[in-house]
């Protein structure tokens, strides 16, 4: 048993001080006024110093596994290694559930990536899979990204599921003209920092990209008919246009990653979808691309989640970047990656927020010099994993 004390405790609905928090097993068993707990000799004491205490990152888009297993284009690691030393840097950065966000995709015509290949991907879903039976720091989950022009890798799509390694569906679509690279120029660039190509070369590529075969609306809605009688959450990826939405949700669609424009993040909102930006869409202060700036997005309330996309790191700094340069409020801030990711994927009733009853996943953060946040103790499943003491 571990009594946290000393500590702001950030639920859905407060900031809560003076309170003490206590863990029995696996789970929040009390929260009261500092002051009510009755001690036993088998409990330890850990004072958050004034911390504030907040349940376990949820990160539910993220394909930072694929730079640690393959760092460079000809360089791949040993998958066992990539994904305990991912651990315990998602550890470091408050992410207590991980939804590693492998991509099921054709090979690129211009930035060829080793772990993309099917039989790697195959190899991390497996090991992914293996976690849930095997001593581990974090959930380990799979969210299966599966680009619509990969036909080839529908079977095996099904099999996964069916073989309950799927914890998340998203449909991709990195066509240029549309979608994240609705503005060609924004493509082109793209191509061009990962190879030296002339204008006329990336207009073949370009034609090749919107001609190739993509999978039908028949074979979209069959996967997702099957995701949903297997009761994963389905995400529609790069949403740019309203009709795509209305059309997406027909098919179950309960997520919309990354909406494109303002216009699209207010539309899936009002259709009932949970949306998604990027953490470090916050902190480079727009998007990479050139789409939706998250902050903007947030302040207007068309995003419900951020991820970290490709930075672990992001989850907590754009947190606190929102409520210090921009005003917002701590609480509703703090639920962007926690019981509002949690809910998205359907896991709301074990985790995501501080409550009696709920699994322990709590992370202590401080604060250093110029206001800047740092995560000294990680729980998991009412485990202390990890205690950072800084120094002067």
């Amino acid at each position: 048993m571990y009594v946290i004390t000393n500590g702001k405790l950030i639920t859905e609905d407060a900031i809560l001080q003076g309170y003490d928090l206590l863990i029995q097993d696996d789970k929040i068993a009390k929260i009261v006024p500092k002051g009510e707990l009755k001690f036993e000799e088998s409990m330890e004491i850990v004072d958050a110093a004034g911390g504030y205490v907040t349940p376990g990152f949820i990160d539910i888009h993220s394909d930072y596994i694929e730079h640690m297993a393959a760092p460079r284009p000809t360089s791949l690691m040993n998958f066992q290694v990539s994904l305990r030393e991912t651990e315990k840097e998602l550890i470091s950065h408050g992410i207590t559930t991980m939804f590693h966000s492998l991509s099921l995709i054709k090979g690129s015509e211009y930035s060829y990536k080793p772990i993309r290949e099917p039989d790697n991907v195959r190899r991390l879903i497996n090991l992914i899979h293996q976690t849930h039976s095997m001593k581990h720091l974090v959930r380990h989950r799979f969210h299966a990204r599966l680009e619509i022009d990969n036909v080839d890798e529908i079977n095996n799509l099904k099999k996964y599921i069916s073989d309950k390694k799927v914890h998340l569906v998203s449909f991709m679509d990195h066509t240029p003209g549309q979608g994240q690279y609705r503005h060609l120029e924004i493509w082109r660039n793209t191509v061009k920092g990962y190879n030296e190509l002339s204008d006329s070369s990336i207009d073949v590529l370009i034609h090749n990209h919107q001609t190739k075969e993509k999978l039908s609306i028949d074979d979209i809605r069959e996967i997702a008919q099957i995701a949903k009688e297997n009761n994963i959450a389905i995400a529609s990826h790069d949403d740019d246009s309203v009709e795509k939405l209305e059309l997406v949700k027909s098919f179950g669609t309960t997520i919309s990653e990354f909406p494109i424009t303002m216009e699209v993040a207010y539309k899936a909102k009002e259709l009932g979808l949970y949306t998604i930006a990027g953490a470090p869409n916050v902190l480079l202060g727009g998007s990479h691309s050139g789409n939706l700036g998250a902050a903007e997005a947030i302040q207007e309330e068309t995003i419900d989640i951020l991820c970290s996309d490709y930075y672990p790191a992001a989850m907590l700094h754009s947190i606190f970047e929102l409520v210090n340069k921009y005003g917002m409020d701590l609480v509703e801030m703090m639920k962007l990656v926690t019981i509002n990711p949690a809910r998205a994927v359907k896991m709301d009733h074990e985790i995501g927020s501080i409550a009696v009853g709920k699994k322990a996943d709590l992370l202590i953060v401080e604060k250093m010099m110029d206001d800047f946040p740092v995560i000294t103790t990680v729980f998991v499943d009412g485990k202390l994993i990890q205690k950072t003491n800084y120094r002067i």
